[in-house]
């Protein structure tokens, strides 16, 4: 386990202590907490943190991760908030620091990155043993997925539409796809612009052409059986293979992603 627990935005944090109170706006942080058995210390989460059902039911909502609730957060009075740089804005967070003494920022880009979020957490809020029971977890997963000769196939993951949008290679979503050496299409990098990371497309695109599958993801659009059923009487996707994913274990880290590997693995394997 780490020593010292520096987060993402280059920040020492110390041990917390017994007290502290901890409010999340990261829906699979909330769900890691919870697995790092930190239920009592855990005061707010946002309406989009909605696992493990039967215990966040019992944490209050204080709005979304790109509309939270200031005032709500304020008289949780946390002494730590933990934020990522992809789901929550760089406003929020920056008020957020004029009364919350800790800001734990968190940015997994890969499936790999899931280790050193674990002994973060794990080292601030003294949960080292479980921490590192979830990093056994989810080497065996990892390990599992690199024993393995996967084909390549091009694919293009959905995550909405009007308009349609999908993936840069540098989101954590295209790295747990190629686990199973799916690489996703259009060949770009993001970098740090949000929008770039989440690029629009259309179907007249000349790159779809070599795309194998088309997968349509549960979240954030909740894509259906019937979109799928549209897109195969679309003549420019002939051919290729399109189907529902589940956006939940491809996209969320944490915790999940050690079901959410077991899950890929599965999917690729159909």
């Amino acid at each position: 386990m780490i020593s010292r627990a520096v987060d993402a935005a280059g920040i020492e944090h110390a041990k917390a202590g017994s007290g502290a109170r901890i409010v999340s706006l990261v829906p699979s942080i909330t769900e890691l907490l919870f697995a790092l058995k930190l239920d009592a210390q855990i005061v707010g989460r946002t309406g989009f943190c909605v696992h493990p059902r039967d215990k966040v039911r019992k944490v209050p909502k204080i709005g979304g991760t790109k509309a939270v609730k200031i005032d709500a957060v304020r008289a949780l009075q946390p002494t730590h908030a933990i934020v990522n740089i992809d789901e929550n804005e760089r406003g929020t967070v920056e008020r957020l620091r004029e009364f919350v003494p800790h800001i734990v920022v968190t940015h997994p880009l890969a499936p790999t990155d899931n280790l050193a979020l674990y002994a973060l957490l794990g080292t601030i809020f003294d949960r080292e043993n479980e921490a590192q029971q979830l990093a056994i977890a989810l080497q065996t997963q990892l390990d599992a997925a690199a024993s393995r000769a996967w084909p390549r196939q091009n694919v293009l993951y959905a995550i909405w539409r009007e308009p349609w949008m999908t993936v840069a290679r540098d989101t954590y979503i295209s790295a747990m796809l190629r686990l199973v050496n799916w690489q996703t299409s259009p060949a770009v990098q993001g970098g740090d612009k949000g929008a770039a990371r989440y690029p629009s497309f259309d179907f007249d695109a000349a790159w779809l052409d070599d795309v194998d599958r088309v997968l349509l993801s549960s979240e954030p659009y909740r894509f259906t059986q019937q979109h799928c059923d549209a897109l195969k009487q679309d003549a420019r996707l002939k051919g290729k293979r399109i189907e529902l994913i589940d956006g939940e274990m491809v996209s969320w880290y944490g915790s999940r992603a050690i079901d959410g590997i077991a899950y890929l693995l599965r999917y690729a394997s159909r």
